[in-house]
C-alpha cells in the first residue's frame, strides 16, 4: 500500500506543500504520495477521518493550514508535542497505532530559516513579533528557545498579546529572555529582527507598525510569500531593513514534518532555491 500524506485547509489549492514534499521524496528516495485536501469549514474532523479511510493507500499524516490549526490541536489533544501544546495550534498530524499525534513545526521552521538561510543569529538579539493569533502563537516558543535578549509581542488588541506572553512566561524565564506585550502603536525601542505574523499582508493592508522600530539593517520577515508579501518587503527595503518573505519558513517547517513522518531529514537549500525560482517566475 502507498503511504499517503496531504495538506488540508480551506482554501488549499494555492498550497506549495505537494511540490515541496514531492521534491523531498525524490531527494531522499522515499516512496509516498502527497496531495491537497479541501476540508469543509464546519467538519475538519470528518475530513481527517475521510482521508484516513482513503482506499488508495495508507494515510500516515497531513499538514494543516488555515483555518484549521486550532481544530487540529483539539483532534490530537491527547498526543501533543510540548511546543504544540504551548502554541495550542497544530500544523502537523501523524497517524499512529495509538492515535492521532500533533506537532507545530512553524516556529522551528522560522528559526531555521532565519539562522541558516538568512544567516542572522537570533541569540542576543532584540526581536519584535507582530500579532498574537495562531501564527504568532506557533512561532513564539521556538523563538524564545533560540535565546534572544528581548522579545516584544505587539498586537492591535493588547489583551491577546498579554495572554500570549503570560502563557510563554515560564519558557522565557527558563531561557533568560525578557518578554513583554505592547500595543502596535506604542512599541518602545528598536529591533534587530522583526517578524510579521499578522494578516495585514493577506489583506493588502499597510504594515501595522511604525518604521521607527527598525534598527538600520534589521532583518524584517513576513510569514507570507509571493505577491502577498510584496508590500511588506517594499516597506522594509525602503526603510533600510533587509526584507525576507516566508518561503524559507515554509520549506523548513515542511522539512521538520517530513523528518517526523519518514525519519529522514531532507536537504532544504536546493529545494528553497528551486521554489523561489518558481514563485518569482510567475
Amino acid at each position: 500500500m502507498t503511504d499517503l500524506y496531504c495538506v488540508m485547509g480551506h482554501p488549499v489549492e494555492h498550497s506549495r506543500s505537494p511540490w515541496i514534499h514531492a521534491r523531498f521524496a525524490e531527494l531522499t528516495g522515499q516512496a509516498l504520495q502527497y496531495g491537497r485536501r479541501l476540508a469543509p469549514l464546519d467538519d475538519f474532523a470528518g475530513a481527517v477521518a475521510a482521508f484516513r479511510a482513503d482506499p488508495a493507500g495508507t494515510a500516515r499524516g497531513c499538514n494543516v493550514t488555515v483555518p484549521f490549526k486550532f481544530e487540529a490541536a483539539a483532534l490530537a489533544q491527547q498526543n501533543l508535542t510540548p511546543r504544540a501544546a504551548l502554541a495550542r495550534a497544530v500544523n502537523v498530524l501523524s497517524f499512529r497505532d495509538d492515535g492521532v499525534h500533533g506537532d507545530n513545526s512553524d516556529g522551528i521552521g522560522l528559526v531555521n530559516d532565519i539562522r541558516v538561510h538568512a544567516g542572522v543569529e537570533i541569540a542576543g538579539s532584540e526581536l519584535l513579533l507582530l500579532g498574537a493569533g495562531g501564527g504568532a502563537a506557533g512561532v513564539l516558543g521556538p523563538l524564545l528557545e533560540a535565546g534572544p535578549r528581548r522579545v516584544v509581542v505587539a498586537n492591535r488588541t493588547l489583551a491577546k498579546a498579554i495572554a500570549l506572553v503570560q502563557r510563554h512566561a515560564a519558557l522565557a524565564l527558563a531561557h533568560q529572555v525578557e518578554l513583554e506585550a505592547q500595543p502596535l502603536d506604542g512599541v518602545p525601542g528598536t529591533f534587530d529582527i522583526l517578524v510579521n505574523a499578522t494578516a495585514s499582508s493577506l489583506g493588502g493592508g499597510e504594515v501595522p507598525v511604525a518604521a521607527r522600530v527598525l534598527e538600520p539593517g534589521a532583518l524584517a520577515v513576513d510569514m507570507m510569500y509571493g505577491p502577498a508579501a510584496a508590500g511588506f518587503m517594499d516597506w522594509a527595503r525602503n526603510h533600510g531593513a533587509v526584507p525576507r518573505d516566508g518561503l524559507g519558513m515554509l520549506v523548513e517547517q515542511a522539512a521538520e514534518a517530513f523528518e517526523t513522518w519518514r525519519g529522514v531529514r531532507p536537504p532544504t537549500a536546493p529545494v528553497l532555491a528551486e521554489l523561489r525560482a518558481l514563485v518569482e517566475a510567475r
